[in-house]
């Protein structure tokens, strides 16, 4: 069986993303650690709790990790998913309780206990997985690969025009990652502009409607949907960590990718956060220009969205 482990900012599109994970059968989850993103690393906490509860399944162990990026402020995003990250319902903290270890020294331990077998699946910003490579590199090689929902992929940036949000959290930490000599693939921001990705309106009444795994699935994301309708106008859902989840647990649903060289601007100007994604095929005339531009990850483009969304609804769907 597959082992991921999952590091994530814990809004209510990473909950989803949780649960898709903790419901498939054929991975099992060893592990959990939170990050600042979305909402502040104790509250992520606290909602990873609150996912894993509602997936009705099993409970692997949740690890803190940093409260801060490695070199600048936090920045959070309740403006999109609500103070608690989770559409502000109310919704009870469960009786459970995070690790003493510290997420950076789990991902380390985990890594090396089980050498080639890891999958890391980023769906916040990497600043976790940055301070572990940078700690122990020669440990962090033996991970399997690493998923990553960061970039605007191939097209534009969600916080600014170049800017993916779990990128501009923290570059500097993206930068290591993309960096660091493991398999890596990257979903960017892009993938939810495919056509039929999002979740529209009638979809999201029928999941409402389809047991209380996808009903919890729904209603915490109930402020994502009213900032996509303030932004795009109609009452519809992206879930941009749901299809990173996707790519991993599902590669059927991955229909075009790319072997890219990936440049993180970690500038203080406008690019800031920006990932330039380098996808043509240069001959060895140049060798210096080659060797800069060398692939350093996997850049999906094109995603089965229909079957992406299908084989949500059978994951979430419970009698």
């Amino acid at each position: 069986m597959r082992k991921i482990i999952i590091d994530t900012d814990t809004g209510s599109d990473d909950a989803v993303a949780i649960l898709m994970a903790l419901r498939e059968p054929t991975v099992e989850v060893v592990a959990v650690t939170t990050v600042c993103g979305n909402v502040n690393m104790e509250q992520a906490t606290i909602n990873a709790f609150r996912s894993i509860e509602a997936a009705d399944t099993y409970v692997p162990p949740v690890y803190k990790g940093a409260y801060r990026p490695l070199m600048r402020d936090a920045v959070t995003a309740e403006n999109v998913h609500g103070q608690d990250g989770m559409g502000d319902l109310g919704l009870p903290i469960p009786d459970m309780q995070a690790e003493k270890e510290h997420a950076v020294e789990a991902l380390i331990r985990i890594v090396k206990e089980n050498p080639g077998e890891i999958e890391i699946v980023a769906i916040g910003p990497v600043t976790n997985l940055a301070l572990a490579m940078m700690k122990d590199p020669e440990a962090m090689k033996l991970v399997k690969h690493i998923y990553s929902m960061g970039s605007g992929g191939y097209g534009m940036g969600n916080v600014t025009s170049v800017a993916e949000f779990n990128v501009f959290v923290d570059a500097e930490a993206y930068k290591v990652m993309v960096d660091f000599p493991v398999p890596k693939t990257i979903i960017g921001y892009d993938i939810c502009s495919l056509p039929g990705a999002f979740i529209e309106e009638n979809e999201i009444d029928e999941m409402k409607n389809e047991g209380p795994v996808s009903q919890f699935a729904i209603d915490c994301n109930s402020t994502l949907i009213d900032y996509c309708k303030r932004v795009w106008g109609s009452r519809k859902l992206d879930l941009p960590d749901p299809y990173a989840m996707a790519a991993a647990l599902w590669p059927e649903t991955v229909l075009e990718e790319h072997e890219c060289h990936c440049f993180v601007c970690t500038a203080d100007d406008p690019a800031y956060g920006q990932v330039v994604v380098d996808y043509r095929k240069f001959d060895a005339v140049n060798k210096d220009k080659l060797e800069k531009r060398r692939p350093n990850a996997n850049v999906i483009k094109l995603m089965d969205t229909a079957l992406f969304k299908k084989k949500l609804r059978e994951c979430l769907k419970t009698e």
